[in-house]
């Protein structure tokens, strides 16, 4: 996990729970990151996908949800 740096903007902290198949709702045990600022880069309904790195995971973006993120670091 390489933490802040150049480049890198908090938008706030997740909780992130392991969501048990058959409770909740759940068909399929998954995880789920809970951050409402998250739903201002991916709509709800969209897919992206998730890679693992050292220390954690990271979302990759579509075309779309990149111009979301990069409008929110210019603050707009």
């Amino acid at each position: 996990m390489s933490g802040q740096g150049p480049g890198k903007k908090l938008i706030g902290k997740a909780n992130v729970y392991i969501h048990e198949k058959g409770k909740s709702g759940a068909t399929v045990t998954h995880l789920d990151i809970e951050l409402d600022e998250l739903n201002d880069i991916i709509k709800p309904g969209e897919s992206t996908y998730i890679g693992s790195k050292k220390g954690g995971v990271f979302i990759g973006l579509k075309k779309e949800m990149i111009q979301r993120a990069e409008r929110k670091l210019k603050g707009k």
